[in-house]
């Protein structure tokens, strides 16, 4: 019988869901010899935790490591080097049993819910497709679940029935997200889940994505704008390089940065929070929050 690797205890006392400790990530490329490839360092030593009922948001400019980070979080990437636990074990190099158990629990929402989704099944079916693999519950409960999912992303029953191309982007990452908590998983890794929306829409999902975060859920929210970021999250981790070059509580970060990196994100990005970006010499002010279009018309009337 192999020996079973814990995780080390956390300041907080509480056992991490997933905890990463000194990843490396390297990949070959198609330059060079084939004795000796280039490689490219995508993560460089990287160390985040992810805790019960809280959100982390992991940001950076395209390219920094964020996303290949999400993808050794998950499963979907083994590490070169580094040590991952899922809830105080061991899986770097998981077996099929546990790959299996952490996709029971640890859902993903992808960029693009257009390529997400299988165009060719209903709504109803890529509800219920979780929960026939995974063998919960009987085809009666398996309905009555797919109508709960529908309800409690914003959709009516009506677009059960209907394809992803039927649907507007809004709604297909709301079917998404849907689909992402069907087998009531313990974190979502939300990997960019609002850049390809539009303005009004993304506001919506954000305010979504804030509910289930009061629901309890713990997330892992990837986003090059930091301020958005900020609007979800707990704690934040600012990549560059493939490296963190600050993490900390979310406010903290916000008002005090520490790193000059952390300042030019904060200072130049463009925001659905903030249109104008943030004025770091100013005095320290709560974002506004985005509207709903239900707000707005509630505003008007």
């Amino acid at each position: 019988m192999s020996e079973v690797t814990q995780s080390p205890d956390t300041t907080s006392g509480v056992t991490p869901i997933i905890d990463l400790q000194n990843i490396e990530v390297t990949f070959k490329t198609r330059t060079g010899s084939l004795i000796h490839p280039n490689k490219v360092r995508a993560v460089r030593g990287v160390s985040m935790q992810v805790l019960p009922g809280k959100t982390l948001g992991i940001v950076g400019e395209s390219g920094c490591g964020k996303s290949t980070t999400a993808n050794v979080m998950c499963g979907l990437q083994l590490p070169t080097a580094g040590r991952v636990f899922f809830k105080g074990q061991e899986v770097t190099k998981r077996s099929a049993a546990q790959r299996r158990m952490i996709g029971k629990v640890v859902s993903v929402v992808f960029q693009d819910p257009a390529t997400a989704l299988n165009p060719r099944m209903s709504v109803r079916d890529q509800l219920a497709d979780p929960l026939r693999v995974h063998h919960r519950g009987s085809p009666a409960e398996q309905n009555a679940r797919v109508h709960e999912l529908i309800g409690k992303v914003g959709l009516p029953n009506s677009a059960l029935d209907a394809l992803p191309g039927q649907l507007s982007g809004g709604q297909r990452q709301r079917v998404a997200i849907a689909r992402a908590l069907s087998l009531q998983p313990d974190v979502i890794i939300a990997d960019e889940p609002t850049s390809a929306l539009d303005v009004s829409v993304r506001a919506q999902i954000l305010n979504l994505l804030t509910e289930l975060k009061e629901e309890g859920l713990a997330m892992v929210f990837i986003s090059h704008d930091i301020q958005t970021v900020r609007y979800v999250s707990d704690r934040i981790a600012v990549m560059n390089a493939g490296r963190v070059v600050e993490e900390g509580p979310a406010d903290e970060l916000f008002f005090h940065p520490k790193d000059p990196y952390t300042k030019t994100l904060l200072g130049a990005a463009p925001s659905l929070l903030h249109p104008k970006g943030v004025d770091l010499g100013s005095a320290e002010t709560e974002p506004t929050i985005p509207q709903t279009i239900e707000e707005k018309k509630e505003n008007h009337e």
